[in-house]
């Protein structure tokens, strides 16, 4: 995920009218490279697993019923004992029901199905489903005929594996799991880097600990829903034991269940944040404090980014020995990144005492995060789609589109909020020295003078009449040894203060222009992070391109006859002549053939018999015979013709002019 910053560092001294230009040059730049990446190509690559071929092929008719079905795959995929199930044109089983045989040999990934003996003519159905190395579930279904085809009663379910109301909760829990580890992640970065006081601050607290608890129950949430998002599909197995047990042998099981464990140790750290750290009073103490919370927090942060890492789009396909540290440094810059812009935009609107000075070193680690962000997503980008043809053609590359529009949004709001920045920092609004808040609170102690008196009258205003001439302060209580009330006054005092200082930073139009601008950032920034969710469950650009090959060099040619001349000679009299041959539609499955056969003076010659015979040498299928029926003098027909897999077919055609001369002329014919 690629984002900017509300502000790149200290204002610069260059003219104004020089920023969107230097704007416009960096945006171009890093476009330029993307997409220069995009162009440059590489070796095939795979994330998503696809079906790449089969035997027999998707359409094919057979003469008879093979013993094995074989599958071949694009990628590793992750079978069970009844991930595929052939089923005859009654929807009855007709395999064996035994696990599926694996045939890889070397890259090839293929698997094989045993069938029943004794099968009867007709079509049959082919279902498969399996988890691909990325974790995500793969189906599909084929069909083939025995004979020829026929019409079945198999009703194969319209959804794609993953789908349903199991995998619309399983997206929700994924998209709850990223926008947790970066409240999570990002907050507690921003109040580490950019602003220590704001440990003590309540809302700063509230948002870290609720990306913690999004973050876990959206992780024991897709822990339990993994067996039936990659299985069955019925939200009722999710408390299935075995499913359980199973999913907790998977690589995606395990990175969940490690996940869990992080968090449990980043609970730890958020004690030690939260509850240790804003008390410490020493400088040296709450400085390696603060090394210590820093290295462990990364630590934290590092193993959980790489639970994705290990299980997803990284862990499979091309260079993932680089892809998967690319991808770590990726998740942790988007959670610096959108995870420190939504801590500063709750700390511009529920902290008043947030000085500029948080904001300015939050601007370094934006720019970081910029820079890490633009070279990784590069990386990624290249490594998924690859092609021009990939990034226009597929649903993974249009995504991606849709995602660098929004980063270009991003990055003109962006700019906006540097203005603001800078010009917050060089009026010095709330850049002068701040009152050390209350722990827990982010209130000051010591109120301004005109505060203060606001709140002596309004405090006054409160007191009953009775009382007003003898207790005008929290002092004058306390001299009068009434310690309860003294404390009353002392908060109402502290809240007024507090009250009044809001209002007065809300009244400031450079503080008030940087609260939209980042509103503005964080929204744009969550739809993009939803986009992004929607990228790492999609199929990669560079599988589907694989597919589409593979699917086009397996499926018939476009529809259409195809025709060839054969001439003979049975040696007898009137023996000579031309045999004319057009087939209909020329591809797998059913064709129309018709003959006509002209004599040696190119008018239509009666003969008493024509007989034609395909043959596929490269597979040993044939001859296959056909008799053709005479339709009128010189002209034969035969319909149905079964043409059972595409390839160059060896045409063998048998005249007979007489009871004793004939001749068979054959010439190759490529059907399919």
């Amino acid at each position: 995920m690629t984002a900017t910053a509300p502000h790149f560092g200290p204002a610069p001294s260059t003219p104004a009218a020089r920023r969107p230009l230097a704007a416009a040059a960096l945006l171009a730049t890093l476009v330029g490279m993307v997409f220069g990446l995009l162009l440059g190509g590489a070796g095939p690559a795979s994330a998503h697993a696809a079906l790449t071929g089969s035997d027999p092929q998707d359409g094919a008719v057979v003469a008879t019923a093979p013993k094995e079905v074989t599958l071949t795959f694009s990628e590793q995929v992750a079978l069970g004992d009844d991930s595929i199930r052939i089923l005859d044109p009654n929807g009855k089983r007709a395999d064996t029901a035994a696990a599926p045989r694996d045939l890889q040999s070397g890259s090839t990934v293929k698997y094989g199905v045993s069938l029943r003996t004794g099968l009867p003519d007709g079509t049959y159905t082919v279902a498969w489903q399996a988890v691909s190395a990325d974790s995500h579930p793969v189906s599909g279904a084929f069909t083939f005929s025995v004979g020829a085809p026929s019409k079945t009663a198999v009703v194969l379910p319209t959804e794609e594996a993953g789908g349903g109301l199991v995998g619309t909760l399983y997206g929700i829990a994924r998209y709850a799991a990223y926008a947790g580890f970066v409240l999570l992640a990002g907050g507690s970065a921003f109040v580490l880097a950019c602003w220590q006081r704001g440990a003590g601050a309540r809302p700063l607290q509230r948002l870290v600990v609720r990306g913690w608890m999004t973050l876990t129950v959206a992780t024991l949430v897709m822990l339990l829903l993994r067996s039936p998002y990659t299985g069955s599909g019925k939200l009722a197995d999710a408390f299935d034991l075995d499913g359980l047990k199973a999913v907790l042998d998977t690589k995606p099981g395990a990175a969940l269940v490690s996940r869990l464990l992080l968090l449990g140790a980043s609970a730890l750290f958020i004690a030690v944040l939260f509850g240790t750290y804003p008390r410490r009073e020493d400088e040296r103490e709450k400085r390696d404090l603060t090394f210590g919370l820093a290295i462990g927090g990364t630590v934290i942060a590092a193993g959980i980014a790489g639970t994705w890492a290990l299980a997803e789009h990284a862990s499979t396909g091309l260079q993932p020995g680089i892809a998967m540290p690319v991808d770590v440094l990726h998740l942790l810059a988007v959670a610096a990144w959108l995870g420190g812009l939504t801590a500063l935009l709750v700390a511009l609107y529920r902290t008043p005492d947030m000085d500029a000075t948080a904001v300015r070193r939050f601007s370094g680690i934006a720019l970081g995060s910029v820079i890490v962000l633009a070279a990784t997503g590069i990386y990624q980008s290249w490594r998924q789609v690859g092609t021009w043809s990939a990034l226009t053609g597929t649903g993974y590359g249009q995504l991606l589109l849709v995602k660098v529009g929004l980063v270009a949004v991003l990055i003109g709001i962006a700019w906006m909020s540097r203005r603001w920045t800078a010009r917050l920092t060089a009026g010095g609004s709330g850049a002068g020295p701040e009152p050390e808040p209350e722990a827990g609170t982010g209130d000051t102690k010591a109120p301004r003078a005109e505060a203060s008196e606001e709140a002596e009258a309004t405090d006054a205003s409160k007191v009953p009449a009775s009382e007003e001439a003898g207790t005008p302060d929290a002092s004058k209580v306390l001299d009068s040894e009434d310690p309860a009330r003294a404390a009353q006054l002392a908060r109402q005092q502290e809240a007024v203060a507090t009250a009044e200082k809001k209002r007065v930073r809300d009244a400031d139009p450079d503080r008030s222009g940087l609260r939209r601008s980042v509103l503005a950032e964080v929204g744009v920034a969550v739809v993009l992070l939803a986009v992004t969710t929607v990228l790492t469950s999609t199929e990669p650009a560079r599988t589907e391109e694989e597919a589409r090959a593979s699917t086009a060099a397996a499926a018939p040619a476009a529809e259409g006859p195809v025709s060839m001349k054969l001439p003979f000679d049975t040696g007898g009299v009137n023996g000579k002549g031309t045999v004319r041959m057009e087939i209909t539609p020329a591809r797998t499955g059913a064709n129309a053939i018709h003959l006509w056969v002209d004599g040696a003076d190119g008018k239509a010659m009666d003969v008493p018999e024509v007989k034609v015979a395909f043959t596929l040498e490269s597979k040993d299928i044939g001859p296959l015979p056909v008799l053709p029926t005479r339709l009128t003098e010189g002209h034969w027909t035969a319909d149905g013709v079964q043409i059972p897999m595409a390839g160059d077919w060896k045409v063998a055609v048998t005249v007979r002019t007489s009871d004793i001369d004939q001749t068979t002329i054959d010439k190759n014919m490529k059907i399919g």
